[in-house]
Formats: C-alpha cells, structure tokens, sequence
C-alpha cells in the first residue's frame, strides 16, 4: 500500500469544528446515535422491502408490473443500505455495539459483506478521499476516468454518457464478483486486508450462500427463471444506479480537489479534516425528502468530519461546520438540489473525459 500522511500538527480546524460539535451535543444533551425518527425509518424500510419481496414471489402481475416492483425493491435496499446499514456500519446507529453488528448485516442481506465494507469504506475511503492509488471508490477501472492523474484513454472522451451504464452494473460487480476478488486476494485495491477470524469467515459465506438462495434459487423456483431473470436485473439496476450516483455526487464534482498517491511516502500538507472538506460535497440539503431517502448522505461534508455521529444529526452539524468553514477561510462545497449536483458531476466527468 503506497504510504500517505498529513500534516496534522497544526490541526487548528478541526480542534475548532470538534470542540463546537461537542459542545452542541452537551448542551442540547442530545446524544450522538440514532434515535427514533432512524429507528422508525429502519421499522418503515425493512418490513417494506421484505413486502415488496414476498409479493413479487407469490401474487399475480402483468409482467410490466412485476419489472415495476423488482426496481423498487432495488430502491428500497438502497435506502436501506444508506439509513441502516450505514450508520450501523460506523457505529453510530445505536450506543450498543452489538445492536451496530446486528443492524450492520443488512450489508450483508443486500448481498454484500460488512466485514469487507468497513475496510473498503470506513478505513480507506474515509481516510484517503480522492487519493489516486489508495481510495478504492475512485478506481472503478480503465473505462472510467475518476481523478486527474488517471491516465485518460481515447475511450474516456465519451465517458459523460456511458458512465450510468457502468453505474447500473455496481451492484452486480459488488455482489457476485469484487467481494470475492478482495476476499480471496486479501486486499481492497492497494490495502491489505486483515485476515478474517473464524465468526467473519462464516458470516462471509454464509451471507453469500443465502443471498443465492433468496435473490436467485428462491424466486427461481416460485416464477420461473425468465420472470426471475428480468426482475433480478431490474432490482440491480435501479439499486446499482441509486447507490452510485449518490455516492459519486459527494466526491466527484466540481471544485472538490484529488491527490495521488506514489510509490514514495506522501505527505500531504493539510490537516486530514481540512482534506475531507477540500474533497466532498453537500448537495440538496433543504430537501427533506432527499435527506430521508439517502439517510442524511447528501450532507456528506459532515460525516466525514464525523462519521461516528448519526446522519439524523447531520443538519444541525452542517451550521456549525459552515460557520468553521467560514472562520477558517475553507470552501464549502455545496449545490442546492439534487439536479445540480448531478448536472456538476457530468460536467467533471467530461471534462475528466477531455483533458
């Protein structure tokens, strides 16, 4: 793994914006996981996507209708995987740690692994934003050109329009082919991964065995496997998409920086938190639908400053993180809907495509 520091003996900032945040939870005495308005989102989601399910397996639909349901069940995943699964994930769903590892397996009822994500994602994504060679969120391959210093092939040039293509493929790779790469090569991108004990080996297999069984096997047996296949792609697809875009709307767009990692130590001179800011975006943060359906990631500035505080807090943070901002003389990416965050990211992406 090529070695990347930051200069945080001088981490002014994040003293600041740390010390405010602390002081709004201790005077509101408010605590800093989840509370009822996630805990009635869990209660609506799961019980809706298992709806959702069961009724595709055993009513009877025109087949139009039945493409229909499978993408919103691959909607309603999504949203869970950005409500549930993610707070749990960091551990800021509940004050218990094994209620965060119970609620942290719907990673793995989507199809993944929560073992393998928390590395991927916690670990390196949250420490390495936008860094070539070590974040893994920016190296999906040589079709797509994520940073400037991705070296750009003629094909990048129309990368702008066939990138949703290779979005709605996302969870089709995640699932059935890249949980599987850094599992058997023990590493995610140019990270070691940390062998797994024995209770993590068997969450792994038997997370992907069941999610044969109920995604495919099941299904399979109860409509046959042509109606099978069009819905299974439908809820990959719209659940590929979803959890792409938002993903690459707070990283990928315009103004956010990138640093590249070498084969030499590299010692990027921000402090860490005033690199997070530098790298990511808040976008629609005064849509309350968009906040509710993404679990807060659209304010993503605040969670990678505080990924350990529950997204149901997040708009109260992003106050204090814009006045520090402002102290500071720091940007503060921001777009205020979601149509212009994604009209920024194709703009990024082209120009990546162009120059």
């Amino acid at each position: 793994m090529p070695k990347v520091t930051f200069n945080n003996s001088n981490s002014l900032f994040f003293q600041s914006v740390k010390q405010s945040v602390e002081d709004y939870f201790r005077n509101g005495n408010i605590r800093k996981v989840g509370n009822w308005k996630l805990y009635l989102k869990t209660i609506i989601l799961i019980p809706l996507a298992i709806a959702i399910y069961v009724g595709l397996l055993t009513l009877h639909y025109p087949a139009a209708v039945g493409i229909l349901f499978s993408g919103l069940l691959g909607f309603t995943l999504a949203a869970i995987g950005f409500n549930v699964m993610h707070d749990a994930c960091h551990g800021s769903y509940s004050r218990h740690k094994w209620v965060n590892e119970l609620m942290g397996l719907t990673n793995n009822a989507l199809g993944g692994n929560a073992y393998i994500w928390k590395v991927k994602h916690n670990i390196i994504h949250h420490t390495y934003t936008n860094i070539d060679g070590v974040d893994d969120d920016i190296a999906i391959g040589t079709l797509l050109r994520q940073a400037p210093t991705q070296k750009r092939l003629l094909v990048h040039r129309y990368q702008y329009l066939y990138m949703f293509v290779l979005y709605a493929f996302t969870t089709f790779a995640w699932v059935l082919v890249l949980d599987f790469i850094k599992y058997f090569s023990r590493k995610v991108y140019t990270t070691p991964l940390r062998p797994m004990d024995t209770k993590e080996q068997v969450i792994f297999w038997a997370g992907k065995i069941l999610y044969m069984l109920f995604y495919i096997v099941i299904p399979i047996l109860f409509v046959g496997w042509e109606a099978w296949l069009f819905g299974f792609i439908s809820m990959h697809v719209i659940m590929g998409l979803t959890l792409a875009i938002v993903f690459q709307l707070a990283h990928l767009v315009e103004h956010t920086t990138f640093e590249a990692a070498s084969l030499s130590p590299k010692v990027i001179q921000s402090e860490w938190a005033v690199h997070e800011v530098k790298t990511t975006a808040d976008f629609a943060a005064k849509s309350k639908v968009v906040s509710w359906l993404i679990g807060g990631l659209n304010y993503q500035i605040e969670h990678h400053l505080f990924p350990h505080i529950s997204h149901v807090h997040y708009p109260q943070l992003s106050r204090i993180v814009r006045e520090q901002c402002l102290k500071f003389d720091l940007p503060y990416n921001y777009y205020p809907t979601l149509a212009k965050a994604l009209r920024s990211h194709i703009v990024m992406m082209k120009r990546l495509g162009e120059n």
